[in-house]
C-alpha cells in the first residue's frame, strides 16, 4: 500500500513526518556528520549571546546622570537581567541541544521553552539538562504573545520553514524590544570551497551515511534544503528588513555554517 504521506519537501506535513522518522538517531548523525563542529558552533553562539547581554547591561549602567540614579539604574538594570536571562524560546529547537548549552553558559532560565514542529523530535530532548518546556507548534504562527521573550535561538531550523520572511516577522513578534535572535545555519554556498563542498562532496557521503545509520530520503532533503536557501548575504538583508538589525555574522568551518546575531529594532 502505498504511503500516504507525499515526498514534497515544500509539504510541511512530509518534513514533519520525515523529522519524526529520524528523531531518534538525529543527534548522532548530526554530530558525526559536523566532526562534532555543530557542538562548538553553539557554544560560541551562547557565549557571543552573553556578552552582548553584558554590554547592554554596561550601556545602561553608563547612561547615569547621578549617583542616586546611578544606583537606581542600577539596581532595574540588574533587574532587567535577571528577567531577560529568564525568557527564552529554542525555536526549531529539535531535541534541545541549543537550550542545553544555552543554559550551560548563561544559567537556569526563570522561562524556557523548546518549540519544534516535530512531535518525534521534542521526545527526544527528554532527559536532557535544560529547564526549557517542550511545545509543539508552528514557527510561523507561535502560540506567544508580544515581546514574551529576550533570546530566540534558532539552530539549523530556518531552511525547514516555508517562507523565512514570515519567520523573521513572527520572531520579531514574540521578542521584546532588544532582544537577540540567533541564527546558526547552512546557506546557500557562495564562494568555491562551499559551493564544491555542497554540490559535489554532500552529496556523496551525506545521505550515504544517512541511509546506513537512519533514513536517505531525510539527508538527500537536508543537502537540497541548502542548496535551495538564501546566501547568508540575502538572508541578512531579509532579516533587515523584517525589524531586525545586524550584530554580526561569523562563519563556521570557513562558511560550511555561519552565526547570525540579529538584534530587534525598537519601531
Amino acid at each position: 500500500m502505498a504511503s500516504s504521506t507525499k515526498k514534497d519537501p515544500n509539504d510541511k506535513s512530509y518534513v514533519r513526518a520525515m523529522f519524526d522518522e529520524i528523531s531518534s538517531r538525529y543527534d548522532f548523525l548530526n554530530h558525526s556528520l559536523s566532526c562534532f563542529q555543530d557542538i562548538l558552533w553553539r557554544r560560541a553562539c551562547c557565549k557571543e549571546i552573553r556578552r552582548e547581554l553584558a554590554k547592554d547591561a554596561v550601556r545602561r549602567e553608563g547612561n547615569c546622570c547621578d549617583g542616586k540614579r546611578r544606583d537606581r539604574e542600577r539596581r532595574d538594570g540588574k533587574r532587567r537581567d535577571r528577567e531577560r536571562r529568564g525568557r527564552l524560546l529554542d525555536l526549531c529547537g529539535g531535541t534541545g541541544d541549543f537550550a542545553v548549552t544555552y543554559e550551560k553558559f548563561n544559567g537556569p532560565q526563570e522561562r524556557a521553552v523548546l518549540g519544534d514542529f516535530s512531535y518525534g523530535m521534542l521526545k527526544g530532548a527528554e532527559g536532557k539538562k535544560t529547564s526549557a518546556a517542550p511545545v509543539q507548534l508552528d514557527a510561523m504562527k507561535m502560540p506567544f504573545g508580544e515581546a514574551t521573550f529576550d533570546v530566540v535561538l534558532n539552530g539549523f531550523g530556518m531552511r525547514n520553514v516555508p517562507d523565512a520572511a514570515g519567520a523573521l516577522r513572527e520572531s520579531a513578534r514574540v521578542l521584546d524590544v532588544g532582544g537577540y535572535l540567533q541564527i546558526l545555519e547552512f546557506f546557500s554556498p557562495r564562494n568555491a570551497f562551499n559551493k564544491f563542498f555542497y554540490k559535489v562532496l554532500a552529496p556523496l557521503f551525506i545521505p550515504v551515511m544517512g541511509a546506513f545509520f537512519s533514513k536517505r530520503d531525510a539527508y538527500e532533503y537536508l543537502v537540497n534544503s541548502v542548496l535551495n536557501f538564501l546566501s547568508v548575504e540575502d538572508f541578512v538583508k531579509l532579516a533587515e528588513e523584517n525589524g531586525f538589525e545586524l550584530v554580526h555574522v561569523k562563519p563556521c568551518f570557513w562558511g560550511v555554517a555561519y552565526r547570525v546575531l540579529l538584534k530587534k529594532r525598537a519601531v
